[in-house]
């Protein structure tokens, strides 16, 4: 039995704040603006396994009003989100995601990015494919204002 599930996460960038993306902190100007780390591609793919068993989204299980979560790493609550959906017997197949982002460039990040990403969900790297796009000067993206992220997962049952 098989199980999809979509996720899709935006964060506005702003100086004075690390950019976190994948699970590593990248260089650069400005940051994601957030209660926890603010790392837009590991809130996508926590929504996407949380939607897959209809378990509701990041914001229900970790609120963005709790100071437990205050500038959490997003690597615990992408673990934490998969201990919900492993500990339900499903695992996952694979994993699809795209970064929308004008700068930085983050393709020499993308196979660290896999591996973290890919170690956390008790998965071969090979299974997580992490891509990047630039919105071609349109929108938010477009304007530097905000980096988004969406998210496929395919979960199988044990």
């Amino acid at each position: 039995m098989y199980r999809i599930g979509f996720g899709y996460d935006v964060h506005p960038l702003v100086k004075d704040r690390k950019l976190t993306l994948g699970g590593i902190q990248i260089e650069h100007t400005v940051g994601t603006m957030g209660h926890s780390d603010a790392d837009v591609l590991l809130h996508a793919i926590c929504d996407a396994m949380l939607g897959a068993l209809a378990l509701g989204d990041i914001g229900q299980h970790f609120p963005d009003h709790s100071v437990k979560y205050k500038d959490i790493d997003s690597k615990v609550l992408l673990a934490e989100s998969f201990k919900l959906i492993h500990d339900r017997g499903w695992r996952i197949a694979n994993l699809d995601t795209t970064l929308c982002l004008e700068k930085p460039k983050v393709m020499p990040y993308i196979p660290e990015m896999q591996n973290i990403i890919s170690s956390i969900l008790k998965i071969e790297s090979q299974q997580v494919s992490v891509k990047a796009t630039t919105n071609e000067k349109m929108g938010f993206v477009g304007r530097e204002e905000g980096v988004a992220a969406y998210a496929v997962v395919l979960l199988e049952r044990v």
